[in-house]
């Protein structure tokens, strides 16, 4: 078994054909991990009908490989750092694919619930693992900069994918066939890996801190989880305590990092302190990625009228632009300042907001336009700020850092989603009449369910109206984003730099 020093790419030279092979294979997990997200959107109907969950079960089915995912991210990250991110990675291959058959399988909610929980323990190790690969195979800074942009191409297109696919095998096959097909792809990694992919881990990792997993767990899942539930219904005293709980524990969490040597987050990781700047741009990425999807796929769906698989593949069209936005950014960014690069990111998703912020209620061509600019500005910047937090991290915890991207990013999509959805979610109550029935007030799926005429065209207008606000908000935090992105990737960079200065002057 080779150590984390052992590849060519390693020894300064550049990754080659196998590098680049090992890499298409690593997309694999990606995928799969994205798609999962969103392979139920079609599959609920047909799960109702066969299992006849409760709507308590129903929400529990959505949400639970999200949660699963989200919790053990920073553990798994830490774990492969130890153990090794190749064994790691088969591991948790092995640990999908039992998975995917048990969901597939499962003939009571209780059965799918506890399927897909382990589907997100899966996912939890796939998604750190192969990150920390792809930092550990290509060493070279430019070839590094085009794999992390195709690998953010890749990741948002999967979640698209995931829909559109589903929708296309329940059109032939039984529900569970939406989870089988992450079997035959996870095989081929089984097989693909110990062949193309060496084996990377830390040489003196320290013990591996039991304590410090409840606690990650303790931190991360009660905020995500409480900022859903306010997205979903509402901040109130309930989801208020159960952030503030997640907090408190997170604060026990950094303390305990702090202070031990072989902590779980090495505070090696944020010496460099674009590796925190990184972080927490690419959270703001993630808000406007998952904000804004809030209410465009509803827009589809309620606003004009499209049946589900017709939504999902209408949304698929803004991500042909995606999978050249990120390589393109990259390479202009090897030629110029990086954070110019970054800001302009910003500025470009910022301008496709404000374009779905002049949209009617008939507006599919601006919409997907929209969503396109948009889309294009986030994915640069997300490859951009994840190209530069993981080649600021030692090579030996490259794993524990592509964990707390990832743990970012869920932190920021849940919270876009619950201020973008509260911002629309209001402005739509405003604006639908009194007397309208409460559950035409509450979404425009309500008013469209009542067969209302009038409430339904009172209802579109509001919705778009919401939209639109929504909208100029969103535009307005990532032209912050742009401002914070100016500041603070160079106030960091030019710390780095007199950090470097300061040792060789003393000599």
């Amino acid at each position: 078994m080779t150590n984390a020093t052992s590849t060519t790419a390693e020894r300064g030279q550049l990754a080659g054909r196998r590098e680049w092979t090992a890499f298409v294979v690593l997309l694999l997990p990606l995928l799969l991990v994205s798609m999962d997200i969103s392979v139920l959107f079609f599959a609920i109907p047909s799960i109702d009908r066969d299992l006849a969950p409760s709507a308590t079960q129903q929400l529990w089915i959505f949400d639970v490989y999200a949660f699963a995912l989200a919790g053990l991210l920073i553990t798994m990250g830490s774990l492969g750092d130890r153990i090794g991110r190749r064994k790691l990675l088969l591991l948790g291959a092995f640990a999908f694919s039992a998975a995917s058959v048990a969901t597939a399988y499962a003939n009571s909610p209780e059965m799918l619930i506890a399927a897909r929980a382990l589907l997100g323990i899966g996912g939890a190790t796939l998604m750190p693992s192969t990150m920390g690969l792809v930092r550990n195979m290509f060493r070279d800074e430019r070839q590094r900069g085009r794999a992390v942009g195709i690998w953010s191409g890749a990741m948002a297109g999967g979640i698209a994918l995931g829909s559109v696919l589903s929708g296309i095998m329940l059109e032939h096959f039984w529900w569970g066939s939406v989870f089988l097909i992450n079997v035959p792809a996870m095989v081929l990694l089984l097989v693909l890996v110990p062949v193309l992919v060496p084996e990377f881990k830390d040489p003196n990792p320290g013990r591996f801190d039991l304590l410090s997993v409840p606690l990650s767990m303790g931190s991360v899942l009660p905020v995500i989880y409480g900022i859903k539930e306010s997205a979903a219904h509402g901040l109130d005293v309930q989801n208020g305590l159960i952030i503030a709980a997640g907090l408190i524990v997170g604060r026990f969490f950094v303390r305990r990092q702090r202070g031990r040597a072989d902590a779980m987050i090495s505070r090696e990781l944020f010496r460099d302190r674009r590796f925190g700047v990184g972080i927490g741009l690419n959270a703001l990425a993630a808000f406007a990625m998952m904000g804004s999807s809030f209410f465009t796929t509803q827009y589809l769906q309620s606003v004009l009228g499209m049946d589900t698989l017709e939504a999902a593949l209408w949304s698929l069209a803004p991500s042909l632009a995606v999978g050249a936005a990120a390589p393109t950014a990259t390479a202009i960014a090897q030629r110029t300042d990086r954070a110019r690069v970054v800001c302009a990111g910003f500025v470009i998703a910022a301008a496709g907001f404000a374009v779905l912020a002049v949209t009617g209620t008939d507006s599919l061509w601006l919409l997907l336009g929209g969503c396109a600019v948009m889309s294009c500005g986030i994915v640069t910047v997300m490859a951009l700020v994840s190209d530069l937090a993981l080649s600021t991290a030692p090579p030996e915890k490259a794993s524990s850092a592509a964990s707390l991207l990832e743990t970012g990013q869920e932190f920021g999509g849940a919270t876009g989603m619950a201020l973008l959805g509260a911002v629309a979610t209001a402005i739509y109550t405003a604006d639908m009449p009194g007397s309208a029935p409460e559950v035409a007030r509450k979404t425009l799926a309500g008013a469209v369910a009542t067969g209302d005429g009038s409430l339904i065209s009172i209802g579109r207008e509001a919705f778009v109206h919401s939209m639109q606000y929504a909208s100029v908000v969103g535009a307005a935090l990532l032209l912050t984003g742009a401002v914070l992105a100016a500041t603070l990737l160079r106030r960091a960079g030019a710390a780095e730099a007199a950090a470097h200065r300061e040792p060789a002057l003393t000599n």
